[in-house]
């Protein structure tokens, strides 16, 4: 499947100094991917290693017909994940 960039991840990725591949690398191999109930984006998330730290960065993304477009990329604060799986915004796929 076609990977497209919003210009929006594109300047995140400029302004947090992080790899242009990432996203898609997140995209491609995570395996904790969710549904947002209040964005309506798809969620990538996984653990890499950023700013010589291991942490978990979220990628929201949409599939069209025949490709998907990355929207934004962030590193996850420290049980952000699981506050949103547990209040059911983020919906396990």
């Amino acid at each position: 499947m076609k990977v497209e960039y919003s210009e929006h991840i594109k300047n995140r990725l400029k302004f947090r100094e992080i790899d242009y591949d990432l996203p898609k690398i997140i995209f491609e191999q995570s395996e904790d991917k969710y549904f947002d109930t209040e964005t309506g984006y798809f969620i990538a998330v996984m653990n890499v290693d950023l700013y010589n730290k291991n942490r978990e960065v979220m990628v929201a993304y949409t599939f069209y017909e025949d490709y998907v477009t990355l929207f934004t990329i962030h590193p996850l604060k420290e049980g952000q994940k699981e506050k949103r799986i547990n209040t059911g915004r983020w919906r396990e796929i």
